[in-house]
C-alpha cells in the first residue's frame, strides 16, 4: 500500500505494543471496528492516530489535503474518536452512545465499558460514508 500522506512511519503494532494492557485491548477493540467499517489498514498518523483510509478535502479558501478517514488516539482514560465530519452531524446518535464529551471533531471515550459499541459503530459507518461521498467536496465541519 502507497504511503498515506501525513502518515507516520511508526508501525501501528509498535504503537498499541507501547500502551498499557487495558488501553491496548481497548485500542484493539476500536481497530476491528474501523476496520471492518473502511476495509482498510490502518496507518499511523502524526504523533499518535490510528487512521483507516483517506479522504481528500478542499475548503473554500482553496486550502485543500489528504487526511484519514476514520481514526482514534489511544490514550489512558480518554481515548480520541475523529468525526472528520463533525460532531454536529451525528448530534442524534452521539446521544445515545453513552458517556462522553465532544468537540468540533472529536468524540472522547473514557472507557469503552461507558458507552454503547453498536451506536459509536454506526456513528463511525455514517460518518465514513459521507465523507467517502463527499470525497473532494468535503467542507469544514
Amino acid at each position: 500500500m502507497a504511503e498515506d500522506p501525513g502518515a507516520d512511519v511508526v508501525a501501528v503494532e509498535e504503537l498499541v505494543a507501547g500502551l498499557d494492557d487495558s488501553t491496548s485491548a481497548e485500542a484493539r477493540v476500536l481497530m476491528d471496528l474501523m476496520h471492518r467499517i473502511s476495509g482498510h489498514e490502518p496507518r499511523v498518523w502524526n504523533v499518535g492516530t490510528i487512521g483507516y483510509d483517506t479522504y481528500h478535502f478542499r475548503y473554500d479558501s482553496g486550502r485543500e489535503g489528504d487526511s484519514h478517514a476514520l481514526a482514534f488516539y489511544p490514550r489512558r482514560g480518554r481515548t480520541t474518536v475523529y468525526l472528520m465530519d463533525g460532531t454536529a452531524r451525528h448530534a442524534e446518535l452521539l446521544a445515545q452512545l453513552g458517556t462522553h464529551t465532544t468537540s468540533r471533531v472529536c468524540v472522547y471515550i473514557k472507557r469503552l465499558s461507558d458507552i454503547r459499541l453498536p451506536v459509536l459503530e454506526d456513528v463511525l459507518q455514517q460518518s465514513y460514508d459521507y465523507l467517502k461521498a463527499h470525497d473532494g467536496d468535503m467542507h469544514r465541519a
